[in-house]
């Protein structure tokens, strides 16, 4: 006979009346919160750890720019004998210098007015046009396409239990516009 392994759990307090389950979703919301207390606990401890240890990064990483800044200078001034070769790369011997060309990019400011000069230059190969199956009018007119391969159209129930709760109003800080 085959052994049978068996997952001890808590036991379900079914409740019985409404006012039983009034308890119980109370109960919930006062786990919920004591969670986002545990949460916001770890994260004061975090922010103190993380601050701590960028206060220490400062000082390296301020004396890693220095050097590199110092590398790069150096590096410039001797490109022609790095590169001999025509390479974008030289070897030293305690790493590599590099020279890296980035692919192309561009850059559109204004969309709208650059659409239309493009369109109105004959241009219309640099404008995308973009198909695709407008979900919202599927779900405004489903009749219309019952029977159509390829689109299903899905709705389920979904239990919620949602606690009680307020929120206190927090500051937000600004955001610094550039």
């Amino acid at each position: 006979m085959a052994k049978r392994n068996r997952i001890k759990t808590d036991t379900l307090a079914v409740p019985a009346t409404q006012d039983e389950a009034e308890i119980i979703l109370q109960e919930i919301g006062d786990l919920q919160r004591e969670v986002s207390r545990i949460e916001a606990a770890m994260n004061d401890e975090l922010s103190v750890i993380k601050g701590r240890y960028e206060e220490l990064a400062k000082p390296v990483n301020s004396a890693i720019e220095t050097k590199f800044t110092a590398l790069h200078a150096w590096a410039e001034a001797h490109r022609g004998e790095l590169l001999a070769k025509g390479g974008k790369t030289a070897k030293l011997a305690t790493g590599d210098v590099a020279w890296r060309t980035t692919p192309p990019s561009v850059t559109v400011r204004q969309p709208a007015v650059v659409i239309e000069t493009l369109k109105r230059l004959g241009l219309k190969r640099f404008v995308r046009t973009k198909e695709e199956v407008n979900k919202e009018a599927i779900l405004s007119e489903p009749e219309a396409v019952k029977g159509v391969a390829g689109i299903t159209i899905s709705q389920k129930e979904e239990f919620v239990a949602k606690p009680f709760s307020s929120e206190i109003e927090r500051a937000e800080p600004a955001k610094a516009v550039a």
